[in-house]
């Protein structure tokens, strides 16, 4: 049974929740819009209260510092989560997001496109060969990887441990951290920062480095750049924790995004089939694909100053959740909000943040669900469940684990 709205706490959800929050979500909207929990924070669910909080960036911090010191510690877990780009605020969130931009310009999107539709069509290659593929592994989870492992300029041999590094990684940002996932995200956290710096220190060794790589742009912005002045430069390990919140962010977020989007169009087969008859739909699709089914649910900000949210007074230092996933649903700015439209139009989503936290990369990912989505919708006559799908089990970033699909040309 799903908690009532009254007694929502994020620190105590069921199964039922995990699957399906959003009769929650839309009790809480209703009924107790500023919610506030045992713990003293905030869980909100309006839009327009989302959108005030990401506006208002001196009132409301981004850095993670204070929150994160009771569940992680001393730990590389709490170095890494503090470090990266999207739990800090301006000085250091401007100078690294200014350093990333390059890498997501449109001219350089469109230079990538072509390589993003090969891969996905070996991939469909494969699974029109086999019949069946499970489409997280061998479809959504792969597209991400790959491209986010050529940004990083990542040998294709060395690739396999990424997507359980990332998956360890952000599944310790959790709003209850068990043992074993506090365990879990260190050894990840530690395992791929050894391996980072043993490839940066491969590529500094080389004499040509590609201009459309990333990493190579972050090596020559460091202090460890021979002859580098030091002065507003990235220390070690703000690059290699940039580099390992790139994989994180561009590979969780797609894939779901991805997955998600084939679980909605097969839970709604007119809606399959009117994508299917009409591809040039794919660009509004992907939108009410990432409103409907937000690849990250949860965001939260803390307090910078006294303040009131609506008729709620709240003192410096206290938390707000940020429901992503039930603001997409706001009747008062979606109408039908529980209903797949695929051209839905406007679709002022906050699927990706707002305001200066807007994912850098929302560009990549749309252009890799649009290629991915309606390719795959393009090339098979059926396609279907061939199990029970997974659900990943998590709060703040909904996908799935599993997802067994059948495929006829």
């Amino acid at each position: 049974m799903q908690p009532p709205a009254a007694s929502f706490n994020l620190a105590s959800l069921d199964r039922a929740f995990l699957d399906d929050p959003y009769p929650t979500y839309r009790a809480l909207h209703e009924h107790n819009p500023v919610h506030r929990m045992p713990d003293g924070s905030y869980f909100l669910t309006r839009y327009d209260d989302l959108v005030e909080v990401y506006r208002d960036t001196k009132t409301w911090s981004s850095d993670k510092k204070i929150q994160f010191k009771p569940n992680f510690g001393d730990s590389l877990l709490y170095e890494h989560h503090t470090t990266s780009l999207v739990f800090n605020d301006p000085p250091i969130h401007t100078r690294v997001r200014k350093l990333l931009a390059p890498s997501f310009t449109p001219r350089t999107l469109r230079a990538m496109q072509p390589r993003i539709e090969a891969l996905v069509d070996r991939l469909l290659d494969s699974a029109e060969q086999r019949g069946s593929i499970d489409l997280i592994e061998d479809f959504s989870a792969a597209i991400p990887v790959q491209l986010i492992g050529d940004l990083l300029g990542i040998p294709q041999s060395e690739r396999g441990p990424l997507r359980n590094w990332s998956l360890k990684i952000l599944g310790a940002l959790e709003p209850v951290l068990s043992k074993e996932q506090f365990d879990g995200g260190v050894a990840a956290v530690t395992e791929f920062k050894t391996y980072l710096r043993d490839l940066v220190a491969r590529r500094q060794r080389e004499t040509v480095q590609d201009s459309g790589e990333i990493l190579s742009t972050l090596i020559d912005a460091s202090e460890i750049a021979a002859g580098s002045d030091k002065d507003d430069r990235l220390s070690e390990p703000e690059l290699l924790h940039n580099c390992i919140f790139l994989l994180n962010a561009g590979h969780e977020t797609t894939t779901n995004l991805i997955g998600n989007s084939v679980d909605l169009l097969l839970r709604n087969p007119d809606a399959l089939r009117d994508l299917a008859a009409h591809p040039e739909a794919i660009e509004t699709a992907v939108e009410e694909f990432l409103r409907m089914e937000s690849s990250n649910q949860l965001g939260n900000r803390r307090a910078a100053l006294d303040t009131r949210l609506g008729d709620t007074i709240m003192p410096a230092g206290t938390y707000v959740h940020l429901c992503i996933g039930a603001a997409n649903r706001d009747p008062d700015q979606f109408p039908d909000p529980d209903r797949l439209d695929i051209r839905r139009h406007p679709n002022r989503h906050l699927a990706f943040g707002f305001g200066i936290h807007t994912c850098a990369g929302n560009s990549l990912a749309r252009m890799e669900a649009q290629v991915a989505i309606g390719r795959l919708v393009r090339r098979f006559r059926t396609i279907e469940r061939a199990g029970q799908p997974t659900r990943g089990g998590r709060a703040r970033f909904r996908g799935f684990l599993r997802y067994p699909v059948a495929v006829r040309a």
